[in-house]
């Protein structure tokens, strides 16, 4: 669907191929009962859950477990001035089951800052939106040329 705002609005099945290439995100949470923002190196499992892998002991892990948080990733073209950026809402849990865990050891993502004891976080995907900048810099739906 386009609007006259220059932007799309994309469905489920376009946010998870956006996510799918995205190197990096960012989870929203909620630390010391305000919002935090920290980027992080990501995966998605088949279901369209988002997995971090991250260190057991972190403040974030004890921040997110149990948690409903949100989940953006996005890329930007500043020459063509283009774009999309998807967010998932949904709780988040670091996964407990042992067979899980092996299973996202061999196919889940791995950290870029590896320590001696990990866990797998998953996000289930409740709510997952998306938008696609389409149309560059616009004034009252006419491009205005740079």
């Amino acid at each position: 669907m386009y609007s006259n705002d220059g932007f799309r609005e994309l469905d489920r099945d376009e946010c998870l191929r956006l996510l799918a290439g995205a190197p990096i995100g960012r989870i929203v949470y909620t630390r010391q009962a305000l919002p935090a923002v920290l980027p992080v190196n990501f995966g998605l499992d088949p279901d369209g859950a988002v997995l971090l892998r991250t260190a057991a002991d972190s403040g974030l892990t004890h921040a997110v477990d149990g948690a409903v948080v949100a989940f953006e990733a996005d890329a930007v073209d500043t020459a063509t001035q283009s774009g999309w950026s998807v967010i998932v809402t949904g709780h988040a849990a670091v996964v407990t089951d042992p067979d899980e865990h092996d299973r996202l050891s061999r196919t889940g993502p791995r950290s870029w800052v590896p320590a001696p004891s990990e866990v797998f976080v998953r996000i289930e995907p409740e709510l997952v939106t998306g938008r696609e900048l389409v149309a560059g810099r616009t004034m009252y739906g006419v491009r205005i040329a740079s």
